[in-house]
């Protein structure tokens, strides 16, 4: 279906669709404009890849054998695991340690080989190669950044993003709408690594297997007879008659899990020299690994490697029915070096084609130097098997029939798809990569997960918006329609600016949009009550205006509170990934469109209608005398509040210490995933079933639905490769599968399927400890920045460092009882509570705001300190805050509103960061008026004390 849909629109794109007189557009035209949806809105893979710079310094060293060189790799591995160094500081450091300076890294049997001969000579001293081989290292980094750009290219996605991360040796993907998540993780993590090998017939080896049967049967016969002796010895009493039956159990060896070929004429021999089923290919590798089996080779098979087939096959089981997946394998004519007769650089061009049957091919063209060694290969081999291997599969061993000088050959496979095939030939014109990159942080979203994030979204938006309208209207009156209507221009501007810089729109970054529009009334708010102010005072009506409009007014304050949220925004961005990137960048956004729509928007449209004559208030009849009692004592509240916060704050630190938090994979490692069911499921029963397939109980608990699941698993976590990601999808589909409706198969299980009622994997994360390490550190780099910021852009405006205390005073609070409360109810509460990255944005915002209502306060203390200089310093500070109040709870509200639209009407994934934002500014409208103004009173009062 999906196919249909694209070859339609291909054959429309050029047609007009639009035509407004002055201008045509065709659909390809409004395409290339189109906003760009993230992967949460539209499925899709987010990841951040890491290309091994182990496997790039074994290169450089032409594979060195020398010990302290591989002792220093291996150790530097060990600590990555723990540090946020990157590989290449960490393998200097432990080289450094392990050689003592015996030996130097301009060794000849290091990198003063005869590839860096150029460059380094055994003359150089290790500081002096560092520097070449950091050059070395990030040039090849490049090189992969390039070979990915171009493969990704050529794999039909609409807006795809790709960025390096720094010198880490990261890449950081972005896949909006890919559906096919399998072959993305098999484009993304191929070396492209093409050989050409002859390859040993099953006639060949068939003597071998036969003797290595043998050295595994006495191998395993051995094991057998220790476990029983050790049963009988411990568990005789208990088990009885047991231990009787696991002595005399069933022995097994090699052919228990492989099936060797054995022809039995002419015509039955093959290149295949094997069959396994896909689920023992991990024991059959072990075998035959064994110094013990490979004792067995003779003399002229010593070097040889076996290799799988590319891609396994389905066959039946005759007694039973059932369909097993079987893989063949194959014998390849290795040398001591294990170096290939032919290699992938000698490739000019690949393409996909048709083969004579009418399949899918991969034809490729070699240059003058392949063509002449595939000429002398197939001439050699005549009547015998060679193999097309790319990454350490066999795509292809035919039978060589004649010799072939025309430098042309092909890969084929009976069931291979032309997706695989132009997989195949995309990967092979883009180039190998220069060593291996695997995912170590990934994200996947099923496309019916994205549809319904934008249902969500759109009606949490459609409510926030509605709201804000009527408030500000029955708040505000006239006044507040027009700030309606620059609150309508600042959408636009919002998404025109995000549209027009080829931003993506990311589901936090919808939650971005939404906030700005609650705290984007706080300019108008803010200029409308210094003209009520005005008004009250007596001035007339157009002084008023320009006053509330200006610097003395209420310029100063606004520019003030949106700088603090600016700063926090920018912090954020520089820290945060993917998402969380795309939350900040829409607040920084909305935080400048509403800046300008209320100061110029707002004032044109005022000044426009006050210039007809007409008179109308800031007010309504309803609204006239809110807000008027400004004779409320704060300061004389403020040691209960202290006592107040105080409690919450103690309690909160002992559940820390106690209770702790629920954090997510993003700082913890692991492989999460959202799974649906057709019908309701009881958490505890999957996690039960779940432990006998994982090994260990996983985290298992309801996600929104009660029909819906978030499961969490550490399973092999450490463990790189794609096929360990694959193991655990397919554990999990077996663990579940009792759960699942008949007829769901692992294909419709995972996440790129479609389908009318999607049952399996909704979207999943993965995240390694090592990047999990990194993320937290950030994290916590990211909130210390912000503080520190804060403080000295406030001790920078208002002089006093009172006054920045009494800010990061409040924010500290404030960010202390959301961690307490998330602390205390993360069992209890029905939604997701995990402290991830999304947690720490929702952290920073809350900073942001709470610093924004707190400068406000400030600048008014300010003002009425050098106005009413002969008030005491408690009725400056509590005028001050009275006088702010109507602005303080009419932002709140309206910002509480909106957030919890969001809360309610929006996606279950979003529920936990909402929550933590609604939590930060109930606190922080409460902090702002009993905790930063108190602070900066008594650490002022307590100072001229001293100084009387």
């Amino acid at each position: 279906m999906a196919k249909l849909e694209r070859v339609y629109l291909d054959s429309v794109a050029n047609k007009p669709v639009i035509d407004l007189g002055f201008a045509k557009f065709s659909y390809s035209d409004i395409r290339d404009k189109e906003l760009n949806l993230g992967l949460d809105l539209k499925g899709g893979i987010n990841a951040i890849l890491q290309v091994s710079v182990k496997d790039i310094l074994i290169g450089l060293s032409n594979e060195s054998k020398n010990p302290i060189f591989n002792e220093a790799l291996a150790k530097a591995s060990e600590a990555q695991k723990s540090s946020d160094e990157t590989y290449l500081s960490l393998f200097f450091d432990e080289f450094e340690k392990a050689s003592a300076g015996t030996v130097k890294l301009s060794d000849p049997s290091i990198f003063g080989n005869k590839s860096l001969r150029e460059k380094i000579n055994f003359k150089l001293t290790d500081k002096e190669v560092e520097p070449i081989i950091e050059a070395e290292i990030s040039g090849s980094i490049s090189t992969a950044f390039e070979v990915l750009r171009s493969r990704i290219d050529k794999f039909g996605v609409t807006q795809p993003n790709i960025q390096r991360i720094g010198n880490s040796g990261r890449i950081l993907i972005e896949l909006p709408g890919a559906k096919d998540i399998d072959r993305v993780k098999k484009l993304l993590q191929s070396t492209a690594e093409l050989q050409f090998w002859e390859v040993y017939s099953n006639q060949e080896t068939a003597n071998f297997f036969f003797a290595a049967n043998s050295v595994i049967e006495n191998f395993l016969k051995t094991e057998t007879k220790v476990d029983t002796t050790i049963v009988k010895d411990e568990l005789a009493d208990l088990l009885g008659d047991v231990s009787d039956s696991i002595a005399t159990q069933k022995v097994n060896n090699l052919f228990s899990v492989f099936t060797p070929s054995v022809p039995q004429s002419e015509n039955q021999v093959s290149s295949v020299i094997g069959t396994a089923k896909v689920a023992d290919t991990a024991t059959v590798n072990s075998y035959l690994a064994r110094k013990d089996v490979r004792a067995v080779l003779s003399n002229d098979m010593k070097y040889a490697k076996f290799l799988w087939d590319a891609k396994p096959f389905t066959s039946t089981v005759t007694a039973t029915g059932e369909n097993i997946d079987l893989i063949y394998l194959y014998g390849i004519k290795s040398n001591r070096e294990d170096i290939a007769p032919i290699e992938g650089d000698v490739i000019d061009d690949a393409s996909q084609e048709y083969g004579q049957t009418g399949k899918p091919e991969v034809s490729m063209t070699m240059n003058a130097v392949g063509s002449r060694q595939w000429g002398k290969m197939t001439t050699e081999n005549i009547g015998k098997f060679v193999a097309v291997v790319l990454d350490d599969y066999v795509y292809t061993a035919p039978s060589v029939n004649t010799a072939i000088t025309t430098g042309r050959t092909s890969i084929s496979g009976g069931s291979m798809t032309v997706e695989e095939a132009q997989d195949i030939a995309n990967v092979l014109k883009a180039g190998k990569l220069p060593a291996a990159a695997h995912i170590i942080q990934s994200e996947v979203v099923g496309p019916s997960l994205g549809q319904k994030a934008i249902d969500s979204s759109m009606n949490s938006f459609a409510l926030a918006l509605l709201f804000v309208l009527i408030w500000m209207i029955l708040y505000y009156g006239k006044a507040g329609a027009f700030a309606d209507i620059a609150l309508a221009v600042n959408i636009l501007f919002i998404f025109g600016i995000l549209t027009a810089f080829g931003a993506v729109l990311t589901l936090p970054g919808i939650a971005g949009i939404i906030l700005t529009i609650g705290m984007s009334v706080d300019a108008n708010v803010i200029i409308f009550e210094r003209v009520k102010e005005e008004l009250n005072k007596g001035k007339g009506l157009k002084a008023s205006i320009s006053h509330g409009f200006s610097f003395k007014g209420a310029l100063s304050a606004i520019i003030d509170a949106n700088i603090t949220t600016m700063l926090t925004g920018v912090i954020l961005y520089i820290f945060g990934t993917g998402p969380v990137k795309g939350f900040a960048y829409t607040l920084m956004v909305g935080i400048v469109t509403s800046l300008f729509t209320a100061i110029f928007i707002t004032r044109l449209l005022i000044d426009w209608y006050a210039a007809k004559g007409k008179s109308f208030t800031f007010n309504t009849k309803i609204t006239k005398n809110w807000f008027k009692n400004d004779g409320f004592h704060f300061l004389k509240k403020r040691k209960i509040a202290y006592i107040i916060s105080s409690i919450f704050i103690l309690i909160g630190l002992s559940s820390l210490f106690t209770n702790g938090l629920n954090y997510g994979v993003d700082f913890i490692g692991g492989r999460s995933y959202v799974v649906k069911f057709d019908k309701p499921t009881n958490a505890s029963d999957v996690a039960t079933t779940l432990k006998d397939v994982f090994g260990s109980a996983p985290e298992v608990k309801t996600y929104g639905e009660v029909s819906q699941l978030k499961i969490t698993t550490k399973y092999r976590i450490d463990e790189e490769g794609s096929h360990i990601d694959d193991e655990v999808q397919g554990l999990l589909f077996k663990g579940l599968n009792q759960y699942l409706p008949e007829g769901i198969t692992l294909e419709k299980f995972k996440p790129g399927y479609e389908g009318t009622e999607k049952v399996g994997i909704m979207s999943s994360i993965k995240v390694e400890p090592t990047i999990a390490d990194d993320i937290k550190t950030a994290a916590g780099w990211a909130i210390i920045g912000s503080l520190l910021v804060v403080f000295l852009y406030i001790l920078f405006r208002f002089r006093k460092w009172q006054y920045s205390l009494g800010a990061v005073a409040a924010v500290f609070h404030d960010v202390l009882i959301v961690l307490a409360i998330f602390s205390i109810f993360h069992n209890v509460l029905p939604f997701d509570m995990e402290i991830g990255q999304s947690f720490i944005a929702a952290i920073l915002t809350v900073v942001g705001y709470s610093l924004n209502d707190t400068v406000v306060i400030f600048d008014r203390i300010r003002e009425f300190t050098g106005i009413h200089t002969t008030w005491k310093f408690s009725n400056v500070v509590d005028k001050a805050l009275s006088s702010t109040l109507g602005r303080t709870v009419n932002t709140s509200l309206t910002t509480l509103v909106v957030l919890s639209s969001i809360f309610i009407f929006g996606g279950d994934s979003i529920k936990g960061f909402m929550f933590a934002l609604i939590v930060g500014v109930i606190v922080g409208t409460y902090s702002s008026l009993f905790i930063a103004s108190p602070i900066m009173y008594d650490t002022i009062n307590k100072l001229d004390k001293k100084e009387k």
